[in-house]
């Protein structure tokens, strides 16, 4: 028996040196000249988040040398023989004498090698924790003391800790360049790089063509992406005689996040999502048509909230009036008054700009900017100035030179901007007369103050008085006083200029829309109720009560409403980018929302719906989802709007019907159309409506396609059923999508607009599914798709959109 026993033993002691032998062979922390790799052997970085090994992107049958993440394999960060795949699995990484890393094919020939500045007695060769794959000299005591590291030569990605610039000492330029294809990881059009032009600044370029520019460092960030706050990461701009770069760290140093370049010119920041084990997008290098470098022209700026986006700066004019009115706006602007090369010139303070482009510019680090003022009055070419630095009330000096370029307006304070202008397009001749003027006014301004301060009190009791009397008080279901703030009639006309037609934005079933400016300069939504509108009182308080109280980032804000001298009018926040329709039914405006937009919309409306259905004080059912009330803020975040048609429902309620159908055709949901019946199913089906509208770009109610007479829906299905999905998407969304987001976005659209309301998903289900790998059941027909022709009774009302007239159809097709 102890015979046996120590069999046993030997036995396993065996195994357990074969399996310690086996891993070690496969799974490496290090290599030196003794050891190497070879195709289906890996080298893990020491904390486990990175491994070094050999892989074929998607169906190519080449064979790379890379870096990827151990949890998330496919997302391949650096690249070695990018230019020259391996033909087979014979390829082997090596470590050389002198401290060269070397990878050969089957025949022992050289396919990519390392650059070697020094050599090395000791070489050894770690991937670390960071993902930089490095040789160092085993006895160098200093860790960071590199004979070569691949953070010096990036690929598509740009990580934490790496540097993005240039070693003035060695020549030596680290930038970023995209893969040429998803499949195919050579050097592709677009590279992402420092430029040392002037005072150095980002630049996403396509060859020698600059594309988009992140702009200069000022000491807080880079001056191209105030409003795009990063909530992950450190940054530093570092500017030496030895060298010139940018870099960030983590804040959570155990978290992982990634900047990347993609084939079609777009840089975007992912995170590591824990709970979706997937990558999440939450910052764009390219929002909109202002971040197109020199979107403009010379010596003009970009708004996205303005109509037309272009105007010239203060003291010029366009260089070609024709072009410019037609919406050419590529030759820019020109000065109104040459300058006159004195110190009679000055400058114009503009505070909330992103800094033109510096490449002709010139900068000191200790000048104040009094003096730096003085010193561009002093040369005749000198356009413009400002502090290098805005940290502790500024510092330093940055000049330009010659035309302002790719400046674009923010809609808060950001850097002070001092361009320079002649004295007559300042003003400064009649300034002494000016200020003569203020002493007179100043009692009578005062005077007045005091008597609108008690015309207003008296008015807004007045209203307080109508607001509870007019079909009942407005109060929640639990007789909580909702306190919406109250606007006065005078100031509401005030800000839209008496509702001037020229502040109108739109009209929808409720009335007119006009936007407004309150006296400290906020912006507002004014909706007025019109006297011949389908809607009334009714919907106007359901709005308030329902609206006022909620509170999500993909809700629409209602700041106050004003019920006076027979005006029943509400008041929102602003959103500069209309809404969903302005631009995907636009041939021109589509062409600004690229797919990581398009897909930020779409979950930011499912986000907002779920809030609505299950996260909010009272279950709402929406009743109207549609493109036309899905608003856009200046980031393009989606919010969902007009709540005059909404129904809240109890705790166990799961639907209810009515004999008044309202809502807009193209988008209810068939049980609710023909039969009066709704639920939150009823707005699912409506948002999967708007999925398929945004990935269309065509609009369900009118679609008819000619080969088989079907509508929108019909066709996505029948495209669906024939393996041939793609052709659905729009051409303009192709150069800029992810193709398994676009037939995951596709999938998750028919699913929710299938006939039957138990075989939708719930908005909860729809959220899951859009941002996780998660299998999704295949769908079945669609609502409308084939049927009779119904005729909707008298008493359904329908509404019109919010920015555009949608004038609704009578007759619907019934689903079987």
């Amino acid at each position: 028996m102890i015979r046996t026993s120590m069999q046993t033993m030997k036995t396993i002691i065996l195994w357990l040196f074969l399996f310690s032998f086996l891993r070690t062979s496969n799974t490496l922390d290090s290599i030196t000249p003794t050891q190497f790799i070879k195709d289906g052997q890996t080298l893990v970085s020491a904390g486990g988040g990175y491994e070094l090994g050999f892989f074929s992107p998607g169906e190519v049958k080449g064979r790379y040398l890379g870096i990827w993440y151990t949890f998330s394999t496919e997302t391949v960060v650096w690249v070695a023989n990018r230019e020259v795949p391996l033909d087979d699995s014979s390829g082997v990484l090596k470590v050389t004498d002198q401290g060269g890393l070397v990878l050969l094919n089957s025949s022992n020939g050289t396919v990519w090698s390392s650059n070697l500045s020094r050599t090395a007695g000791n070489p050894v060769s770690q991937l670390l924790d960071s993902g930089n794959l490095v040789v160092k000299d085993g006895k160098e005591t200093n860790p960071s003391n590199f004979l070569w590291q691949s953070f010096d030569y990036p690929c598509d990605t740009h990580l934490p800790e790496m540097k993005l610039g240039w070693n003035l000492v060695t020549g030596l330029d680290r930038y970023v360049s995209s893969w040429r294809s998803t499949e195919d990881p050579a050097r592709g059009d677009f590279s992402l790089r420092m430029d040392t032009h002037g005072f150095p600044q980002i630049f996403i370029m396509k060859g020698a063509k600059i594309q988009t520019r992140a702009g200069t460092w000022n000491g807080a960030g880079l001056t191209g992406y105030q409003g795009k706050p990063n909530p992950v990461a450190n940054f530093e701009f570092v500017l030496t005689k030895n060298e010139v770069y940018y870099e960030y760290t983590l804040i959570n140093r155990s978290m992982f996040a990634r900047y990347v370049l993609n084939p079609y010119g777009l840089a975007q920041w992912f995170t590591w999502t824990d709970y979706s084990h997937s990558w999440e997008p939450f910052v764009s290098s390219q929002a909109d048509q202002c971040d197109n470098y020199a979107f403009c022209g010379a010596n003009a700026r970009c708004n996205v909230s303005n109509t037309p986006v272009c105007a010239c700066l203060k003291g010029f004019v366009p260089k070609s009036p024709k072009d410019w009115n037609s919406t050419n706006w590529s030759e820019g602007c020109v000065r109104k008054t040459p300058l006159a090369c004195s110190s009679a010139d000055g400058f114009s303070k503009y505070s909330n700009f992103k800094l033109p482009d510096t490449s002709s510019s010139w900068y000191d680090k200790s000048m104040g900017l009094e003096e730096c003022q003085g010193l561009c009055l002093r040369n005749c070419s000198c356009t413009a100035c400002a502090n290098l630095d805005v940290r502790e009330g500024g510092s330093g000096c940055l000049l330009w030179f010659g035309n302002l370029n790719d400046i674009r307006e923010f809609t808060s304070d950001y850097q002070d901007l001092y361009i320079r202008l002649a004295a007559s397009d300042l003003g400064l001749r009649y300034r002494r007369l000016s200020a003569l003027v203020p002493c007179f006014l100043w009692k009578i301004i005062g005077f007045l103050l005091i008597y609108s301060h008690i015309r207003l009190r008296s008015t807004l009791s007045e209203a307080r008085r109508k607001l509870d009397s007019r079909n009942g008080d407005y109060r929640g279901e639990d007789g909580e006083d909702l306190e919406l703030p109250l606007f006065d009639l005078t100031t509401i006309a005030n800000a839209t200029n008496d509702f001037s037609s020229s502040n109108k934005l739109g009209e929808g079933g409720f009335g007119p829309v006009y936007k407004g400016t309150l006296v400290g300069g906020e912006e507002i939504a004014v909706k007025r109720l019109s006297k011949n509108s389908g809607q009334g009182l009714r919907e106007f308080k359901n709005e308030v009560l329902l609206i006022a109280k909620l509170q999500h980032r993909n809700l629409v804000k209602l700041l106050g409403c004003c019920i006076q001298e027979d005006e029943e009018i509400l008041v929102y926040e602003f959103m500069p980018n209309r809404s969903l329709d302005f631009f995907i039914f636009d041939q021109e405006r589509q062409k600004f929302l690229d797919w990581p937009t398009c897909f930020h919309i779409i979950d930011g409306i499912a986000r907002g719906l779920l809030y609505l259905h299950q996260d909010s004080r009272l279950r709402i059912i929406h009743r109207d989802m549609k493109a036309s009330n899905i608003l856009l803020d200046n980031d393009m975040n989606p919010k969902i709007s007009d709540f005059g048609l909404a129904k809240t429902f109890g705790g166990d309620q799961s639907e209810d019907s009515t004999n008044r159908v309202v809502g807009t055709h193209g988008y209810m949901a068939p049980e609710y159309a023909v039969d009066g019946t709704f639920s939150m199913k009823s707005d699912v089906f409506s948002f999967g409506v708007i999925m398929l509208e945004i990935l269309s770009r065509k609009k369900n109610r009118g679609f008819c396609h000619p080969d088989h007479r079907l509508n929108l829906l019909g066709h996505a299905w029948t495209l669906w059923n024939q393996n041939n999905p793609l052709e659905m998407v729009d051409v303009t969304l192709c150069d800029s999508c992810n193709i398994t987001e676009v037939l995951r976005c596709l999938h998750v659209g028919l699913l929710c607009v299938q006939h039957v309301p138990e075989d939708r998903p719930s908005m909860s289900s729809v959220v899951l599914m859009l941002g996780s790998e998660v299998k999704l059941p295949s769908p079945k027909q669609p609502g409308f798709y084939t049927g009779r022709t119904v005729t909707v009774p008298e008493s359904t009302s329908s509404t019109t959109d919010l920015f555009s007239t949608n004038i609704c159809s009578t007759m619907f097709l019934e689903g079987r």
